[in-house]
């Protein structure tokens, strides 16, 4: 496996678009590889992405879901509105220039 593999391709607080569910969202958080269940991996990653590459927890648009997302599923967000989604204030201090300000992590 080459180093590329696990660059994250997104950060938080950049919208992104899933290219298969057609959904748009904000990332909250970034794992550099799958850190979920091997039961949820099973049930839920129809698709089988890899776990060896960058994972996202995303909000969902105009929705209260939250999702867990291969990297190879996303893509960049064109649609520049914030996103609608009722924990945007506890991970973001605003929404500037397109994408979204992480809130300052306490010691």
């Amino acid at each position: 496996m080459s180093v590329e593999t696990k660059i994250a391709h997104f950060t938080v607080g950049e919208l992104v678009h899933h290219q298969l569910f057609d959904y748009r969202g904000v990332v909250v958080d970034v794992d550099s590889e799958f850190n979920g269940s091997e039961e949820w991996y099973e049930q839920v990653a129809k698709t089988r992405p890899p776990k060896d590459q960058p994972w996202y927890r995303v909000l969902v648009d105009k929705s209260d879901q939250q999702t867990y997302v291969a990297q190879r599923n996303l893509g960049s967000e064109a649609d520049p509105r914030p996103v609608e989604h009722p924990l945007v204030g506890v991970f973001f201090e605003e929404y500037r220039d397109g994408s979204y300000v992480p809130r300052s992590k306490a010691n």
